[in-house]
């Protein structure tokens, strides 16, 4: 995978559940692609900085998807997306990019104004046409509430998903030894086909953060268009 990504030369490659060998490190950077890399606390950003990496992806707890803590069996400080990117703008001297919770031009905003240098959004494009979520899940989004729990039954990495049959079919398990990333994840994508097949949408991987209720279906050009509005009007 590194040979290809140095092959194709990406402008911007970024790194989730840790870091790299730092000759990845190097390697990448004196092809000039820009790199990033996830810190969900300030000794994870330090390490990133102290690696060379351009910017910091600070992954606050309400982000969906799954957490991109270096050590998934290390205490999670589970700090909102603010905190966060607070700590990480007055500990060092990186470029920041807020992620978790962020639907609004509002939410934009307030990232910016703790110091973040951009903002990343990806709970707020699942229901738009060009996202490649199936029927299930957008209704899941759409229709079914917004709860959102954090459980590593479906991947075997701690991951925030919409409150679902498979999240529902974890909580009522005893404490599990869940397999290793992505002997899970193999699994319960398998899982999902077959509930698929049989009529059952939930049981897929639906990935959303705390932000899920605010989630609006529109093109995602519109709904680019409407978000530097808002934010023009928040920062009026």
């Amino acid at each position: 995978m590194q040979d290809m990504l140095c092959a194709q030369r990406p402008d911007v490659v970024s790194f989730h559940f840790g870091l790299p060998h730092q000759g990845v490190i190097e390697r990448m950077k004196s092809l000039g692609i820009v790199l990033l890399a996830t810190a969900t606390s300030l000794p994870e950003a330090r390490r990133i900085a102290e690696s060379g990496i351009d910017g910091i992806v600070a992954q606050g707890w309400q982000a969906g998807g799954h957490r991109g803590v270096f050590d998934p069996d290390a205490q999670d400080e589970r700090l909102s997306t603010l905190d966060l990117v607070r700590q990480i703008v007055d500990g060092l001297d990186v470029p920041v990019i807020a992620a978790g919770g962020i639907m609004t031009g509002a939410d934009i905003a307030e990232a910016l104004g703790a110091g973040a240098a951009a903002a990343q959004l990806g709970t707020a494009f699942i229901a738009c046409p060009e996202s490649s979520a199936d029927a299930g899940y957008r209704a899941a989004l759409l229709n079914g509430g917004g709860a959102t729990e954090m459980t590593a039954v479906i991947s075997g990495r701690p991951a925030r998903c919409l409150a679902n049959s498979f999240t529902a079919w974890g909580q009522e398990q005893p404490p599990l030894a869940v397999p290793d990333y992505p002997i899970a994840y193999d699994a319960g994508k398998a899982l999902n086909e077959a509930a698929k097949a049989a009529g059952e949408t939930g049981f897929g991987a639906q990935w959303a953060g705390q932000g899920a209720t605010r989630a609006r279906a529109m093109p995602a050009g519109e709904l680019m268009q409407l978000l530097r509005r808002e934010l023009a009007e928040a920062a009026a």
